[in-house]
């Protein structure tokens, strides 16, 4: 969701809460709007703890990982598919290597997935 979409939303929701029931109203918009942040923030922890739990840069399959992105795909969720973090390359690159030397590189721009590519073993030699 656009950043600006969800805060014109929670604005909204305090002016409606505010118009029709008060001030209780807009207390219940604002336990709402708190309660949205607190998911989101336990959805990046659940997902920074799985990625600790794995080695750095490692990935079960590479090829899958690669069919799996696409543009646009925020580093969260590049995050949550790999189960790692990547080792970085660049100021915004990044790659993820399975098991079988076969790795994905990652180029992104402002957080989100610009553009990939897959490097496979025989391609290499």
């Amino acid at each position: 969701m656009n950043p600006w979409m969800g805060a014109g939303l929670a604005l909204a929701a305090l002016v409606l809460g505010g118009l029709l029931l008060g001030w209780q109203g807009a207390i219940f918009a604002t336990t709402g709007i708190v309660f949205w942040l607190l998911l989101q923030i336990s959805r990046l922890m659940r997902v920074m703890k799985t990625a600790g739990a794995a080695p750095l840069g490692s990935v079960s399959n590479a090829v899958m990982l690669a069919s799996k992105l696409h543009t646009g795909m925020k580093l969260v969720d590049l995050i949550n598919l790999a189960g790692s973090l990547g080792v970085k390359q660049a100021p915004e690159t990044f790659v993820w290597r399975d098991a079988g030397g076969d790795a994905v590189e990652v180029v992104l721009r402002k957080g989100k997935l610009a553009e990939w590519r897959l490097i496979r073993v025989a391609d290499a030699s």
